[in-house]
């Protein structure tokens, strides 16, 4: 599993949150999971697989929001306590 961070820029309130995780399902329908923050300035997306970065950028542009940057790393989901 991976965990890919996606800086964004412009968002403002709890409906821009939504708007980038819609846009994100949409583009790609097979996300396990994704959770924008404003606070954060970033969308963080758990899947199976890395995404292509320009149809991400495509996406978030689309939506109105500026793309600002994209990372990936492993995921390992914790158990009880974190083990």
């Amino acid at each position: 599993m991976k965990k890919i961070t996606i800086g964004i820029d412009g968002m403002m309130c709890g409906m821009c949150e939504a708007h980038i995780n819609d846009a994100l399902r949409n583009a790609f329908p097979a996300l396990k999971k994704v959770s924008a923050d404003r606070k954060k300035k970033q969308a963080v997306i758990l899947n199976e697989t890395d995404l292509d970065e320009e149809k991400v950028r495509k996406a978030v542009e689309d939506t109105g929001y500026t793309y600002l940057s994209i990372s990936s790393e492993e995921y390992r989901k914790k158990g009880l306590f974190g083990f």
